[in-house]
């Protein structure tokens, strides 16, 4: 069964890093120019949280904040479910589900490894499901309730 570590191995090089105290404008031009949906927050070398489109909307749209005066730590989310590179596929699937997650923060030995994301999962579901989850999981995900999202 595939983990954490195949995952993080088969994903690109993490170039979407930003300084927490960025100004989120300038996240949002960057979310925009890597063509992603998020942006892993570091203060130096320390990983802080990421930031994502879900954040802007709830955080600064819906509050009534400006993009322009308010800095991506104040907004960022960092409280995200954790794996470990050993855990399976299967395990962060059933993580994402129970905290209706689209993201999980991977660490390595207490080390940040990386960001999975519910796309990196799907690719693998699809690509070959049998060799990701066995039979009760496949059915579970393609019999999954449309009308419960995962956020």
């Amino acid at each position: 069964m595939r983990t954490v570590s195949d995952l993080l191995r088969s994903k690109p090089v993490v170039f979407n890093n930003i300084n927490e105290d960025a100004l989120v404008i300038d996240a949002l031009q960057m979310l925009n120019s890597v063509n992603l949906s998020y942006l892993v927050v570091k203060k130096g070398d320390q990983f802080k949280g990421i930031f994502c489109e879900r954040d802007y909307s709830r955080n600064v749209i819906l509050k009534g904040r400006s993009s322009v005066n308010t800095q991506v730590k104040e907004i960022m989310t960092n409280d995200l479910p954790l794996v470990d590179t050993a855990d399976t596929v299967e395990h962060c699937m059933n993580l994402m589900l129970s905290h209706k997650a689209r993201y999980l923060l991977a660490y390595n030995e207490q080390q940040f490894a990386g960001v999975i994301t519910i796309h990196d999962l799907l690719r693998q579901v699809i690509s070959n499901k049998e060799a990701v989850f066995d039979n009760s999981m496949a059915e579970q995900l393609l019999n999954y309730d449309e009308g419960r999202k995962i956020y």
